[in-house]
């Protein structure tokens, strides 16, 4: 995408704080061994705008706990490494930034599978572990582990969330354009789920995560005449597929939606393509959550941008880390995941109306998911979305039970 990063500066950027000289001996010593967060996400490759915020977000949030005193104390380094979107070069990243950079945790991926793969490691070295933003099912279902926390909603509660307004409101026939990799998988299936209990009907095509040429889908797309298409992609391929409809024309001939169309993307596309029916996992337009509108004209005084859902993920990330260590008066991976069960976020974190918490049973995130309109921008650039309903994250969730999260600690 047509995004500038702040992270350009390598293979590894290594964000701190310095400490305040006036500050007491005792936290200037404890601060001689700062706390070591370390980041995987796809500088490169597709995703990379999307990694470009959740690792802003995060950076945004590094510097607002170092100017407060750290964690436990402790000023906080954030060590960013590029997974280009591999699975293998996500995990060597994860075992270098543990094994010699002595990470006390660890965050990322933005590709479910490398999240996935991540997690395999980050569990067997018993550090503590946050998926910002990967949001295959299994992380917290089937493969669910005592070390892993996530912040994005599972693609069961997105679509969830968003197919019945979907059927309602333009009908129950759609056609899916899906990535063939974990995170496509299990949201083509949700939405699948959820469409045969409505009694719909689609066509479904699945192609490479990294596709450019959507124009054979299309055609495919186009004769079968669907109330809705659902463009499942994720970042540049997304932009790409988005551009190539409206090349078509297609949107003057079927409704637009589905779970994800982010601020970042939506930003990439034409104003004709700026449509359809989506959720957002955050937002940044609520006027009536003093919380959000100070973090918002804060977050633009610092970066010059208004923070998107992959923005917030990454702040949540590191302030998540942050009450945890408190509360459990440790960074030690088992003592850390015992306090995160059930822990809620306070607004200034949540930003957001209602109680949002880490689910004890699966280690899921229970926020709200925005539902709403996407549109040209009305008043300003980034003011391309008008939430039309709140969907409570424990509703689109369901219970425990039907995850498939059967959680264990070590012992």
């Amino acid at each position: 995408m047509n995004q500038p990063s702040p992270l350009r500066l390598g293979r590894r950027t290594l964000i701190t704080t310095s400490l305040v000289l006036a500050a007491p001996p005792i936290i200037r010593a404890r601060g001689e061994t700062p706390v070591r967060i370390g980041m995987v996400d796809p500088l490169t490759g597709i995703l990379s705008a999307l990694a470009a915020s959740e690792v802003e977000g995060a950076k945004y949030a590094v510097a607002e706990v170092n100017k407060k005193n750290g964690i436990l104390g402790r000023q906080v380094e954030l060590l960013v490494e590029d997974s280009a979107n591999d699975v293998g070069t996500g995990v060597q990243k994860t075992r270098k930034l543990i094994e010699r950079d002595k990470v006390d945790v660890i965050f990322g991926d933005v590709n479910s599978g490398i999240a996935y793969a991540m997690s395999q490691v980050t569990s067997e070295l018993k550090v503590f572990h946050i998926v910002p933003g990967g949001h295959t099912d299994p992380i917290t279902g089937t493969d669910c582990k005592w070390n892993v926390f996530r912040i994005c909603n599972t693609t069961s509660m997105d679509a969830a969330a968003v197919t019945a307004d979907l059927v309602k409101r333009f009908g129950k026939k759609f056609f899916f354009i899906t990535p063939d990799y974990a995170y496509g998988h299990t949201l083509q299936d949700s939405f699948i789920r959820n469409l045969k209990a409505l009694g719909g009907t689609y066509q479904a095509e699945l192609l490479p995560i990294n596709t450019s040429d959507f124009s054979a889908t299309l055609i495919k797309a186009k004769a079968y005449r669907p109330n809705v298409l659902l463009n499942n992609m994720g970042g540049l391929a997304q932009v790409n597929c988005m551009k190539q409809f409206t090349q078509f024309g297609m949107q003057k001939e079927m409704a637009l939606g589905g779970a994800l169309f982010e601020l970042e993307t939506i930003k990439a596309v034409p104003k004709d393509a700026q449509t359809g029916t989506w959720t957002m996992e955050w937002w940044w337009n609520q006027p009536n959550v003093p919380e959000v509108v100070s973090f918002v004209a804060n977050f633009r005084k610092a970066t010059g941008k208004t923070p998107s859902a992959r923005h917030w993920f990454g702040y949540v990330a590191v302030h998540s880390v942050r009450l945890g260590a408190e509360k459990a008066k440790s960074l030690e991976g088992p003592k850390l995941a015992m306090a995160m069960e059930g822990l809620e976020l306070p607004p200034d974190v949540a930003l957001q109306p209602g109680k949002v918490f880490y689910r004890a049973g699966d280690h899921e995130l229970m926020p709200n998911i925005f539902v709403g309109d996407v549109h040209p921008p009305k008043d300003n650039p980034d003011n391309v979305f008008t939430v039309t309903a709140l969907v409570p994250g424990e509703k689109a969730a369901g219970p425990v039970s039907d995850t498939g999260c059967k959680m264990v600690h070590p012992a």
